[in-house]
């Protein structure tokens, strides 16, 4: 999911996409585009905000790519929706990296439940891993836009789903401004 506004970022995001931004002089997205080529076959990038940028950086790459756009403020549950994955299948954001083999390791790890969240430490992370009752349970989306796939989840263990919430270790994102600077430019801390 790259289509956010990224919003806590301004004024950043408002010339680039939060996924273009680096972690370690690295564009989020083609950090976690590799990671996941390394299990996945197929990857759908629901792109939005300044849209052009995202697709440009990825479009080259090795993998077999598609894209999506998502208009404004529809939430993650409605980017899922428009990516039609078959499930199983993860959703993730792409603000946020996580250690090598981490992703690969929750699929894993998620396979063969009704669905899965990732924790990394006591923080849930923007990763979700959606089976065949999850999935069903996408539509109608819950309340009104943005529509979340917490929501969506939260929903399913009320229907008696079982949600596992699966360890995936150390995560770095770009939440703020100041974790931007400090994981881009450690010499400043």
């Amino acid at each position: 999911m790259a289509a956010g506004e990224g919003r806590r970022l301004r004024p950043l995001t408002e010339r680039w996409p939060k996924p273009v931004l680096p972690i370690d002089g690295k564009p989020v997205a083609v950090t976690l585009v590799h990671e996941l080529a390394t299990f996945c076959t197929r990857t759908v990038v629901v792109t939005g905000h300044l849209a052009e940028q995202v697709e440009t950086l990825l479009r080259p790459l090795p993998y077999e790519l598609s894209f999506v756009r998502q208009p404004p403020g529809q939430g993650s549950a409605d980017a899922v929706l428009r990516a039609g994955a078959k499930p199983p299948y993860l959703a993730l954001a792409a603000d946020t990296i996580y250690e090598a083999g981490a992703l690969a390791r929750f699929a894993a790890e998620a396979n063969g439940t009704d669905g899965a969240v990732a924790l990394a430490g006591e923080a849930r992370a923007p990763l979700w891993h959606l089976g065949p009752r999850l999935h069903e349970g996408l539509e109608p989306l819950p309340g009104r836009a943005p529509y979340e796939l917490k929501e969506v989840f939260a929903r399913a263990v009320d229907a008696g789903a079982s949600v596992s919430a699966i360890q995936v270790g150390r995560t770095r994102s770009l939440t703020s401004p100041v974790d931007v600077m400090r994981e881009n430019f450690p010499y400043l801390t």
